[in-house]
């Protein structure tokens, strides 16, 4: 590769990250205090019941039935928590030239690829140290022993769900100065109750680039196409990267 085509490459990604990440695209979603403290006060409450149900759902064993109901109820706690606390705002990109604005779709199908591939990279190293593998492939066991469609589905809803709230309600309900910190470390506690370390890892980088994410679309569109991009790249690509490395 020649110097000058490394150079549009970096170039090319320096734009692609500052227009996903850093810049803010200009929006006004100012709120009452009274509408700002009821969020709050929603946001608080769903938060307790989501913790409650997902550390109960993750500990069910592979096969049990009790599994999906408990993984849907869990996405009605945090998509229900999340419409109650106020409205919901699908956010705008920056087009690719800068120009204008527009929905985001395609950077976010490219950023949640990034994100799949850092981790199928990871998952390489992870495949061959058993302390950190057996947890992950537990996990993965529900898609193993169970419907694979089914669990797909739940994927889809759940991954909705937890933008929704994360990225839409509690973030909202945060403020603005400290939203992208408050919602990653809050994101990566309540994973926490799965006793995964690796899982409260990816929580908190997945979580940490679609909180940028919102913070530069204002908006919950771009974080959910994300999430969606490495969660289901990640439940059909992962279990054949362990099998076969481990």
């Amino acid at each position: 590769m020649s110097r000058t085509t490394r150079w549009n490459v970096v170039s090319e990604l320096r734009s692609f990250f500052r227009a996903t990440l850093v810049d803010p695209v200009p929006r006004d979603h100012t709120e009452t205090d009274e509408a700002f403290r009821r969020r709050r006060l929603v946001a608080a409450v769903t938060l307790l019941v989501g913790a409650v149900v997902l550390a109960f759902a993750l500990r069910i064993e592979p096969g049990d039935p009790t599994f999906y109901g408990a993984t849907f109820a869990l996405a009605g706690v945090w998509a229900g928590g999340a419409f109650l606390s106020g409205p919901l705002h699908l956010g705008r990109a920056h087009t690719r030239d800068g120009s204008g604005s527009s929905r985001a779709v395609v950077q976010s199908l490219a950023l949640g690829t990034m994100l799949l591939a850092l981790f199928m990279a990871g998952a390489v190293i992870v495949a061959r140290i058993p302390v950190l593998r057996e947890p992950v492939q537990e996990l993965l066991d529900h898609a193993r022993v169970g419907s694979l469609a089914l669990v797909t589905v739940i994927t889809v809803v759940n991954g909705v769900a937890e933008e929704l709230y994360f990225r839409g309600a509690l973030y909202a309900g945060v403020g603005r100065r400290h939203a992208v910190a408050v919602t990653t470390v809050v994101y990566a506690l309540v994973t926490a109750a799965a006793g995964i370390p690796l899982l409260v890892l990816a929580a908190a980088l997945v979580g940490l680039v679609v909180a940028f994410q919102r913070r530069v679309t204002g908006g919950i569109l771009g974080p959910v196409v994300t999430h969606l991009t490495w969660s289901l790249g990640m439940l059909y690509l992962l279990p054949p990267v362990l099998d076969r490395l481990s």
